[in-house]
């Protein structure tokens, strides 16, 4: 062998050398790249499934928060024209004035109100008693699935035969409204400003 021969192998010997242990580091290092590279795909998957999750959770709460507020002032804004409703009474419509008594009320009270209506409509008609109402304040006590308490301030003029002049009673009204459909009704009155007498 000459050489030149001698010199030509020791190189090509060289670049094997040289080109195998390159390729032995990269198919060593090759596995652990994939192995981070796989636990960091992991790892944001995750955040980004819980950020979802989070996010997902909190727009929930903010919709049904959104709902009951909604539902709270419908039923607040149902008690008060209902309160006007129960405190006003005029001598020229007095059936429209219980029929619409009636048609407000559900459960309970409407039950009771019905039994009591035809005493109440002659104590009415033989005293000439017309009634004025007017809501001065309200706010929702408590919201319960489909039921929304409400506390009503009402001011209530009366006017009678018996009186000269009109009296204004001051009457706290306090009442359980309940959805029925797709409408606020009133399961429950209590008129504390009136000795505690349900009704009118």
């Amino acid at each position: 062998m000459t050489a030149k021969e001698i010199e030509v192998d020791e190189v090509v010997e060289d670049i094997d050398v040289e080109t195998f242990v390159s390729a032995e580091t990269k198919v060593a290092k090759a596995p652990k790249t994939y192995a981070i590279r796989r636990t960091l795909c992991w790892v944001v998957g995750a955040v980004i499934i819980a950020l979802s999750v989070a996010a997902g959770t909190a727009w929930g709460l903010v919709y049904l928060q959104h709902q009951r507020d909604a539902e709270a002032a419908e039923a607040l804004a149902a008690a008060r024209g209902y309160a006007v409703t129960l405190t006003t009474t005029d001598q020229n419509a007095i059936d429209k004035n219980f029929d619409d008594v009636l048609g407000g009320a559900t459960g309970a009270f409407k039950d009771t109100y019905s039994k009591a209506a035809a005493t109440m409509r002659k104590m009415l008609i033989d005293n000439k008693v017309s009634t004025t109402g007017v809501v001065e304040d309200a706010a929702v006590k408590a919201v319960r699935g489909d039921e929304v308490d409400v506390l009503l301030s009402v001011k209530q003029d009366v006017t009678s035969a018996a009186a000269k002049d009109t009296q204004t009673d001051h009457v706290i009204v306090s009442m359980t409204m309940r959805k029925v459909g797709d409408r606020w009704l009133a399961a429950d009155v209590m008129l504390a400003g009136a000795g505690g007498k349900r009704g009118k």
